[in-house]
């Protein structure tokens, strides 16, 4: 399943997107929540639990509970990686429960190990730096340039084509 496209979303939006067998998803939650809702006809669904945050001190003792480690890190490269090496071609949905950080992290990961664009990247500067450390540290042939804030303003400047 060849990764054609990545994009993020919300736990909301995701939960109401009607399943495709084309459509692969990465579905994060925080711990202790239930987990997304999501329609059983995906193709592939990866489901792990952690919380949007960062250590307070980068030498406080690993792992701590709720927080993104290497083991998820190194499920997330597992997961992209058997999508991207399949034959047949996949979207992939990362979502979390805003859509802004923990999953907009992922997808900046998954766009650039698939080679695949990333719907509204120039969004993504609010990822989770966290994530984007471990996975950068996992697979660092990739470049995970977190997006600046103002590409999102220039966007935002420019009128909608009917």
């Amino acid at each position: 399943m060849t990764i054609r496209q990545v994009s993020y979303t919300s736990r909301l939006q995701a939960e109401a997107l009607a399943a495709s067998p084309h459509v692969a998803v990465i579905s994060i939650t925080d711990p202790g929540t239930p987990e997304a809702s999501l329609d059983a006809g995906f193709s592939d669904v990866l489901r792990l639990a952690f919380f949007d945050a960062l250590p307070a001190d980068e030498y406080l003792p690993a792992p701590l509970p709720g927080l993104f480690d290497h083991q998820m890190a190194r499920q997330i490269g597992d997961f992209v990686r058997e999508l991207h090496a399949a034959p047949a071609d996949v979207s992939l949905v990362v979502h979390c429960e805003y859509g802004v950080s923990r999953s907009a992290a992922v997808a900046l990961f998954a766009a650039a190990h698939a080679g695949a664009p990333l719907a509204a990247r120039e969004f993504a500067y609010d990822a989770n730096h966290w994530v984007v450390e471990l996975l950068s540290r996992l697979y660092p042939e990739l470049s995970l340039d977190i997006p600046a804030r103002e590409g999102a303003s220039e966007r935002r400047a420019v009128p909608r084509v009917a």
